[in-house]
């Protein structure tokens, strides 16, 4: 056999074999003596004769754009697992985009399990609880003025007393406003730091 089957020709150009037989049977295509087709040659009449407004052209794939976050993101996965990453404003090719995907897989499975294990909690509830800590250790520290100053006005009535051997009386309304004055700058200081929770 010189040339090709008419299967093998149809597979060579992409059409079916009875469109091929079609062909055949009308003289669009050069044959060899021995009935195969001559591929070269029957190409070169094809073209000639089909007119290009009606062949049918094969779909071309709608790839949809890659936004530009997922790409950086991608970059920024492979740069933390120490892997090379694709240069900024290049894309990235489907081996590194794998590879990514890959990483984040094992890196979320790693974190539901810490979260099985008790190892970690919700940031949420984390910040909820510390929130409602410092709330009371304010209002502990609030009410501890009332609480202290009638016991401080007596000690440094009495270390007064003793000191300069003549009776010294601290007030305890005073002492308590000193104390209050004093506790209510330092929880207005604190109230000024701002956490950084990265």
């Amino acid at each position: 056999m010189e040339g090709l089957s008419e299967r093998q020709y149809a597979a060579r150009v992409g059409l079916s074999r009875g469109a091929i037989q079609k062909a055949k049977a009308t003289g669009r295509l050069v044959l060899h003596g021995d009935g195969s087709i001559d591929a070269v040659a029957s190409d070169a009449l094809r073209a000639e004769a089909t007119d290009p407004s009606k062949t049918r052209k094969a779909p071309q794939p709608k790839l949809k754009p890659v936004p530009e976050a997922a790409v950086s993101a991608v970059g920024e996965t492979l740069r933390e697992q120490g892997l090379a990453a694709p240069p900024v404003g290049s894309g990235t090719t489907f081996l590194q985009a794998k590879t990514a995907n890959e990483v984040l897989k094992a890196q979320e499975r790693r974190l539901r399990l810490q979260k099985l294990k008790g190892e970690l909690i919700d940031r949420a509830r984390a910040l909820s609880l510390v929130f409602r800590l410092a709330r009371q250790e304010r209002d502990v520290w609030v009410n501890w003025p009332a609480r202290a100053a009638a016991l401080m006005a007596a000690d440094l009535s009495a270390s007064c007393s003793e000191a300069t051997g003549q009776q010294i009386t601290v007030e305890p309304a005073a002492m308590q406003k000193v104390l209050e004055r004093h506790v209510r700058a330092h929880l207005d200081e604190l109230a000024e730091v701002r956490p950084d929770f990265r």
